[in-house]
């Protein structure tokens, strides 16, 4: 749907592309920490579980905002566990893990995140479609803190 935002309609569904590969990126996450919240388990199991918690809590408001991005720019977002498994930039764990394995995987994927959405802000900002280039900052922002987190722990 073109909506005239100011943007060729090519410009901006190669911006909502990118968005798509976040959005996946994000749930792929969003599940694994709900995983490993529900199944950390020894001597710092509270603090542990209630971290991971913290962290899907903001990670389910960045998937509906990203979601709702994509509305924006005239476009309808993926939604099946098989989309988001095939467009997604990270992998699904698939084993029960200690904490310090935990801790270390939601690290990687947030440094991944970061390098991927980086990437994408600068082929958003050629198109000049700044909304999006701010709006994918400030998801950096929120995962640079997430990952500032995970690192104090495996230091």
């Amino acid at each position: 749907m073109d909506t005239k935002l100011g943007m060729p309609q090519k410009e901006m569904t190669a911006n909502v592309k990118n968005l798509s590969i976040v959005l996946a990126s994000e749930m792929v996450l969003y599940v694994k920490t709900r995983k490993f919240h529900w199944n950390v388990a020894g001597s710092s199991f509270m603090e542990m579980h209630k971290l991971f918690e913290a962290q899907y809590n903001e990670l389910e408001l960045v998937i509906d905002e990203v979601a709702e991005r994509i509305g924006k720019l005239g476009e309808k977002a993926t939604g099946t566990m098989a989309e988001f498994i095939e467009n997604s930039v990270l992998e699904e764990c698939h084993k029960d893990e200690t904490k310090e394995a935990m801790v270390a995987e939601l690290l990687e994927d947030y440094r991944t995140m970061i390098t991927k959405i980086r990437e994408m802000i600068k082929e958003t900002e050629e198109t000049d479609d700044f909304g999006t280039a701010d709006f994918l900052t400030a998801i950096i922002q929120k995962h640079e803190m997430q990952a500032w987190i995970l690192r104090r722990y495996n230091s």
